[in-house]
């Protein structure tokens, strides 16, 4: 029996959101029967192109649309056509997304896969001029619509595309064999940090505008004046980080604020947390709220963030703009709870990898 293989289109895989869905599911996959691909517009290798290939995956490199257009979707047209692919997906909600599905269609492909992974994009006025035009074609091209939230699959598809039946919602799982809380795996991991008995506050996301770090500062400023010994541990990188180091300096906060950088072992990460706070613009669902959940931790996130991101019942939503109310609200939950294993409410309720892993498998390779 062939490989089935799938074609992922994404502008890199280094370790945002989006990559790291697609990552949980190609470790998932049976690959004596199925393959995932990736074409990308990035040419430096990214964050997880050494695992994707010796996975036994392909990594196909072409041109920004920004930087050269019509020779950026010909050349994804030709690999598509010249390897045969059926199935080619697409995560993202820039405006210009769906147009790569209609190169894919070109190139011979059947099964259009568009996954929505936000509700909206940066860049401002022209963005949503853009999206409200161009990013039309997100109803009509592709013929499977996925999304980790029902806010996510209206933003690109439409008012009550979920009740319709037009796309449907696909979690954003966790292995919880990974994401699995230990007491002493804390302990190790708050000794490497430094900690003892204050409190770690933790964000893990990208440094962009849509993750609000600025704000995140101005709360754990206010932290500090309640809990002075507190840290806050920063995961991720990305464009602004410079801009954030430099307001942690003019709040006078740069000595409790420690940047990780990109890493490898959150799951040990987020053992060492006692709270994770999240003050997002905009999120589709967002991975590290699920995945702290799934290791117990307390979350207080901005009230923007869709509903469904509460599995645990220790999710507190708050509205932007008054630090002092989040950073009382963050004290608070790390006092309200003890750790425990969150393993069957996350099975429970869907969130585990090996149900989303089959869903996945049924919407993008047809069964």
């Amino acid at each position: 029996m062939s490989v089935k293989r799938l074609l992922c289109c994404m502008n890199s895989m280094d370790a945002g959101g989006a990559e790291t869905f697609l990552m949980k599911q190609y470790r998932k996959l049976d690959r004596e029967k199925y393959q995932m691909d990736f074409c990308v517009n990035i040419q430096q290798r990214g964050y997880y192109d050494d695992e994707i290939e010796a996975l036994g995956g392909r990594i196909y490199r072409i041109p920004l649309k920004s930087e050269d257009f019509k020779g950026s979707l010909k050349a994804l047209e030709n690999i598509v056509r010249e390897n045969g692919y059926e199935s080619v997906l697409c995560s993202s909600v820039k405006p210009g997304t769906a147009l790569e599905l209609l190169a894919a269609k070109k190139g011979g492909a059947k099964r259009l896969i568009y996954r929505s992974s936000n509700t909206a994009v940066d860049g401002g006025s022209k963005q949503k001029i853009l999206h409200s035009t161009l990013g039309q074609l997100a109803k009509v091209v592709p013929n499977v619509k996925i999304a980790p939230s029902k806010e996510a699959a209206e933003y690109c598809f439409g008012k009550n595309c979920i009740k319709s039946g037009k796309a449907n919602i696909l979690y954003n799982g966790v292995d919880m064999s990974v994401y699995h809380y230990s007491g002493d795996k804390r302990r190790e991991m708050r000794e490497k940090l430094g900690l003892e008995n204050e409190l770690a506050v933790f964000h893990v996301g990208r440094f962009s505008t849509a993750k609000n770090h600025g704000f995140l500062l101005e709360v754990f400023a206010e932290i500090l004046k309640l809990e002075p010994e507190s840290k806050l541990f920063l995961a991720g990188g990305g464009e602004l980080e410079e801009k954030i180091k430099s307001k942690a300096e003019e709040l006078y906060i740069k000595d409790s604020v420690v940047f990780l950088g990109i890493r490898k072992d959150i799951p040990d990460l987020l053992c060492a947390a006692d709270v994770f706070v999240f003050p997002s613009f905009y999120e589709g669902m967002p991975n590290t709220v699920i995945e702290a959940q799934a290791l117990s931790v307390p979350c207080v996130i901005s009230d923007r963030i869709t509903p469904d991101a509460d599995i645990t019942g220790r999710v507190k939503y708050l509205p932007l703009g008054n630090a002092s109310l989040w950073a009382k609200t963050a004290v608070e939950y790390w006092k309200k709870f003890e750790r425990q294993d969150m393993t069957e409410i996350f099975k429970a309720k869907k969130y585990d990898i090996d149900s989303v892993a089959a869903e996945f498998t049924k919407y993008c390779f047809g069964e």
